[in-house]
């Protein structure tokens, strides 16, 4: 994993976003936010980015918007709670493109301990009408920040292939 490298590509994203006036925002829990930072470190992220919301538990994404429902039937760990997450936060804060992440890290989460997989982690991207969903593994890393690096470099690939 190369920081330096996942940082670059995060401010040539922001940069073409604001060249093709393009918004985006963010619903993340496994990220915790990481995703929203790495936008946002570029200046003039704000002609882009206009909010985010950081749902760490289940309850903060059913009141964002997302169908308990869907938390019900697949879990909160799963691309069909990614997608409903994208979808949301879209609604919620109108946008061009939105990401939807959710996933254990590097441990098992009590609170949704029979859902909770640690290295599994599931994202969506909502773009031009349609919900793009994922799933990948990462492998045990170093830090929790290393975790979250390499969940924004998978989402990054994703989303330059979707442009």
């Amino acid at each position: 994993m190369d920081e330096k490298k996942i940082r670059e590509n995060y401010r040539k994203l922001t940069l073409a976003l604001i060249e093709k006036g393009l918004t985006i925002t963010t619903m993340e829990s496994a990220t915790s936010g990481q995703i929203a930072s790495l936008i946002t470190d570029t200046e003039g992220s704000s002609a882009i980015f206009h909010g985010a919301f950081v749902t760490y538990c289940n309850e903060e994404k059913i009141k964002r918007g997302v169908p308990a429902e869907i938390i019900e039937k697949y879990s909160v760990y799963s691309e069909e709670t990614a997608r409903a997450m994208a979808e949301a936060v879209r609604r919620a804060i109108p946008s061009d493109l939105a990401i939807g992440v959710t996933g254990t890290m590097g441990n098992v989460d009590p609170a949704n301990a029979q859902a909770s997989c640690p290295g599994k982690v599931y994202f969506a991207i909502a773009l031009e009408g349609k919900t793009y969903s994922y799933q990948t593994d990462i492998p045990v890393q170093d830090s929790r920040l290393d975790y979250k690096l390499l969940v924004a470099e998978k989402i990054y690939e994703k989303i330059i292939f979707l442009m």
